[in-house]
């Protein structure tokens, strides 16, 4: 199948790169197709020639697009460091600059989506929970701990700070939640893989 021209690919990634703004900022209630054709600028025709399946297509491949983006940053922020501790400071202090970059209006994506979820997009909550499963096998990967079970487990812990932190970043302004909550997981990635 022949790539589209150029042109065409622009203004399906800007519809994606809209839907993913927006749903940062607000949500799935906010990622309506009014509101990404709006903040895109793209021709109510280029959206339904590219995402013939409507808003639960474009929102969906923008889900997977950002959680492969959030899995390339946490990977770097966690291989920057060699010791667990400084792994785990390392990837918040990457979230806490998203955050803050955003003037703390814009929070996860994934996270803000799932709480949107009803039964008429029943269907966005696989592509979530698999974004999220995505990022915990990426933090679990640089964890040296015991066995597996504790590896996975203690990156499910990360993850839930993370979505929390970003919760309390938005309605606190601030990133001290992040910050707090990485120096006790710090302390406990060092004490679980001495």
């Amino acid at each position: 199948m022949a790539s589209p021209p150029p042109r065409h690919a622009a203004t399906r990634q800007l519809i994606l790169e809209s839907a993913i703004f927006l749903m940062r900022q607000s949500g799935l209630t906010g990622a309506g197709i009014n509101q990404i054709l709006a903040h895109s600028r793209a021709p109510k025709g280029s959206m339904y020639y590219h995402f013939p399946r409507g808003k639960l297509q474009i929102t969906s491949e923008a889900l997977v697009l950002y959680g492969e983006r959030v899995a390339a940053a946490m990977d770097a922020a966690l291989s920057s460091k060699k010791r667990p501790s400084e792994k785990i400071r390392a990837l918040f202090r990457t979230i806490a600059e998203r955050l803050e970059k955003s003037h703390f209006e814009q929070s996860c994506a994934a996270g803000a989506v799932a709480l949107d979820l009803h039964t008429e997009v029943a269907d966005l909550g696989p592509v979530v929970s698999q974004v999220m499963e995505s990022w915990q096998a990426v933090i679990a990967r640089h964890l040296t701990m015991a066995s597996r079970a504790r590896r996975e487990s203690f990156a499910g812990l990360v993850l839930s700070a993370i979505e929390g932190g970003y919760v309390r970043g938005r309605a606190e302004r601030s990133s001290q939640a992040l910050l707090q909550a990485s120096e006790w997981l710090a302390l406990m990635a060092d004490q679980e893989s001495a």
